[in-house]
């Protein structure tokens, strides 16, 4: 189940990746060792892993990252390049967190899912988990307006807007980050 978990992931960042790999084989193989299961919740249908999305509190990560399987994956340049953008880039804990604002991140949603109302429930139940006064998505990329419209439905606001530096290249202008405070 961790590697099926893993090719919804995958596949929902296969652009972000892509600079490892195009193969989204060989990028869940890299990845699966790293998920800490009990931080990503999965929506299934009919027993198939359809969207996922991790959840979060304080200092807490959903990732435990280890060089090895991303060097036999991806090969010793772009499996090491992967490991330190995954640790720098995926690890960090925003500014001003607290056991009472949790964040969902990763959310991704496997194509033939897509437009059903998969990711919708899946956040619907993460929104309702009790002991959180606030949830937070942060750097959605300006152009993902299916997620960006979906947080929206779900009574998300944005709340910073940070420009990218080489948007030409990049493909998008901004990261937006949003907010939902529940009391």
């Amino acid at each position: 189940m961790r590697r099926r978990i893993t090719e919804v992931l995958v596949r929902g960042f296969a652009e972000d990746f892509s600079f490892f790999s195009k193969d989204s084989g060989a990028l869940a193989d890299a990845f699966a060792h790293m998920l800490l299961l009990d931080r990503f919740h999965v929506a299934c249908v009919d027993g198939d892993p359809a969207a996922v999305a991790s959840l979060t509190s304080g200092t807490e990560q959903c990732f435990a990252p280890e060089w090895a399987p991303f060097r036999r994956h991806l090969g010793l340049l772009r499996g090491t390049i992967c490991h330190f953008v995954v640790r720098n880039q995926f690890m960090a804990v925003p500014e001003g967190v607290t056991d009472d604002v949790a964040e969902i991140g990763f959310v991704a949603t496997a194509p033939e899912y897509q437009g059903r109302g998969v990711a919708t429930v899946l956040l619907r139940h993460l929104i309702a988990v009790p002991g959180f006064r606030t949830f937070v998505l942060e750097e959605i990329k300006d152009n993902n307006t299916p997620a960006l419209g979906l947080y929206r439905k779900l009574g998300f606001t944005e709340y910073r807007r940070r420009p990218q530096k080489h948007a030409a290249r990049a493909g998008f202008k901004a990261y937006v980050s949003m907010r939902l405070d529940v009391e």
